[in-house]
């Protein structure tokens, strides 16, 4: 176990927090150039980033997309009801914490022992209305009321892989109970070439929403590398215009696609049942070098 950072200290001189949690082996690397901010890495595979002083800082490019969906979820300021299945280091939730002040919201992350470290080294505002549950993912879904969430927010890694039973058809059917009529619902998902795994949870979103988005970097797209894609869907309109915008002036850019181009990027992928479902992809290891 790594030794906790001394008040006062820059994150940057601290030493790395280090314990053993139920996925594996969990640390806190200081950034060299935040006083207060932290990546989370869970048997080397980076999971979050968190600056204390600035929760509305997003280092991860897939963060920072995360972030403009909410950005474009509701008019600015206005408090939202969210769900975040994966806690990590509950950046989004501090994010939306920070942006929309009186926030509801219900992170539910399975690794009890993960969660206790984050409360612990990262302590979340005791002002901000954040409720974290250590259940599974889908079984904490079901325990959201019917039409409670504004945003639903999927980003589960388990050994670096999304379990297959967040990535069926009747995971959606959960999500969709649980969104108000108005609510968006967005995915971390990563995959690699050929592309398999993202054009199945592609085809399985738009079998049930009206509306269905992806941001990448356009060489995830072209199946040139393994990478994050942020997947967006809702039954109202999405935020198409904006939202390209904002992802095209990110520090590493993505592209969006939607309508018919993406209804062709699947390829004629089918939906995936509960019966067929499949974890996500692992990432070579030169992802993490």
């Amino acid at each position: 176990m790594g030794r906790a950072r001394k008040s006062g200290r820059r994150a940057a001189d601290a030493d790395v927090v280090a314990e053993r949690v139920d996925g594996g082996l969990a640390q806190l690397v200081p950034d060299p150039d935040r006083r207060r901010a932290w990546t989370l890495l869970i048997d080397g595979a980076p999971q979050s980033h968190v600056d204390l002083d600035d929760p509305a800082h997003l280092s991860f490019e897939y963060q920072r997309r995360l972030g403009h969906v909410v950005d474009l979820a509701a008019p600015p300021g206005r408090p939202l009801h969210a769900v975040h299945l994966g806690g990590g280091a509950c950046t989004l939730a501090r994010y939306i914490a920070a942006t929309r002040p009186r926030s509801t919201q219900q992170v539910v992350e399975r690794d009890t022992r993960l969660v206790e470290l984050v409360r612990s080294r990262l302590p979340l505002d005791p002002a901000a209305r954040i409720r974290v549950r250590s259940t599974d993912a889908r079984a904490g879904l079901a325990k959201v009321p019917d039409g409670w969430a504004d945003l639903v927010v999927t980003d589960v890694f388990s050994g670096a892989r999304t379990p297959a039973h967040l990535t069926s058809a009747e995971f959606l059917d959960e999500v969709r109970r649980a969104l108000a009529p108005t609510g968006v619902y967005a995915a971390n998902l990563a995959d690699g070439p050929p592309l398999a795994h993202l054009r199945g949870q592609i085809a399985t979103a738009a079998a049930r929403f009206a509306g269905v988005a992806l941001v990448a970097d356009p060489a995830v797209l072209r199946g040139k590398r393994f990478g994050n894609a942020v997947l967006v869907a809702a039954d109202g309109p999405l935020p198409i215009a904006e939202l390209t915008r904002r992802a095209a002036c990110d520090p590493h850019p993505g592209r969006v696609e939607h309508g018919r181009p993406l209804a062709d990027f699947t390829g004629g992928a089918l939906p995936v049942t509960d019966a067929a479902a499949v974890a996500s992809p692992a990432p070579p290891p030169s992802v993490f070098r």
